[in-house]
């Protein structure tokens, strides 16, 4: 069992439909029929959406994928119509929504690798494969890998794991054509976000992205991209494969929730507590130094 500790109750706005609450954003449809979505400053580990938040984690995740939408405008376009505010909404929706294309959404999670860690490396150490890719011999946690790769999984509903497929599978389900594409779009978009990450002191280990079909027939990246949430960013300076590496993200979170001071059993279906101070300032500290470092911009 796992999920919200807490689901929260959906904001009703005049003129506004809500579709859908997930782990991080709230969905709701506008008048005219496009899709509006609110990053909140909720935050998951373990399949678990935690009981704290952690403050401006939404505005920072938000504020990042428009910097990176742009830096990719020229590889695959985007599904953002707008930033304004709509008409009622309340104040604290204000840098963390997005107005956009209402697409016909692939159900696969295009996940691009360039080094090993987390499932990828638990696949590796069982059988020398991600996803079917057969790997070199003599990799360890934190390798990079001969060349980055499509290892894409399976979207899962909150609370269960996504599941790795092989690009096979993949193609079964969407058609070879929209496979190939996916394939094509995500390598592309991962190896331009490694770049600009790695000019600013930061590895991109792995990412993933969503895409969606708009009514053109438009191959187009939705939802969030190459943030802390969708990404594993470490500091290169520190980058020392055979061990777990730092990194911008949650693991802080992680760390506390599998210590003894927290008191909680990952194995047990009790819900995890919540979040102690210093672990949500610590937290909140690493994602807005990953938005700083990669966008060059100061954080307000």
């Amino acid at each position: 069992m796992s999920g919200f500790v807490e689901k929260p109750e959906p904001i009703q706005v005049p003129g506004l439909v809500h579709l859908h609450t997930g782990k991080v954003r709230d969905l709701y449809r506008n008048e005219a029929g496009d899709l509006v979505m609110v990053a909140s400053d909720r935050i998951s580990a373990y399949d678990w959406v935690l009981p704290t938040e952690i403050p401006d984690k939404g505005r920072v995740l938000t504020q990042l994928s428009l910097w990176w939408f742009d830096q990719l405008a020229d590889l695959v376009p985007n599904h953002v119509l707008s930033t304004a505010l709509p008409a009622g909404a309340p104040e604290d929706w204000r840098g963390r929504t997005l107005v956009c294309r209402s697409l016909e959404m692939l159900p696969v999670e295009c996940v691009a690798r360039g080094y090993l860690t987390g499932s990828g490396l638990a696949e590796y150490q069982e059988s020398r494969t991600v996803c079917g890719l057969a790997l070199p011999e003599g990799l360890v946690d934190g390798s990079e890998l001969p060349a980055p790769i499509f290892t894409p999984a399976t979207k899962a509903e909150v609370g269960e794991h996504d599941e790795n497929v092989s690009y096979e599978e993949v193609a079964r389900r969407v058609g070879a054509e929209t496979a190939a594409r996916l394939r094509q779009a995500t390598l592309a978009v991962y190896a331009r976000g490694r770049d600009i990450a790695r000019e600013r002191g930061i590895i991109l280990a792995d990412t993933k992205f969503e895409f969606g079909f708009g009514a053109d027939g438009e191959l187009v990246l939705a939802d969030e991209v190459l943030t802390p949430d969708s990404s594993r960013f470490w500091p290169a300076d520190q980058w020392q494969p055979g061990r777990p590496q730092p990194s911008y993200d949650k693991q802080f979170v992680r760390d506390w929730l599998t210590s003894a001071e927290s008191g909680w059993d990952r194995r047990s279906e009790q819900p995890p507590p919540a979040l102690p101070r210093e672990v949500v300032d610590a937290t909140r500290a690493k994602y807005v130094e990953a938005y700083e470092r990669l966008t060059g911009v100061r954080w307000s």
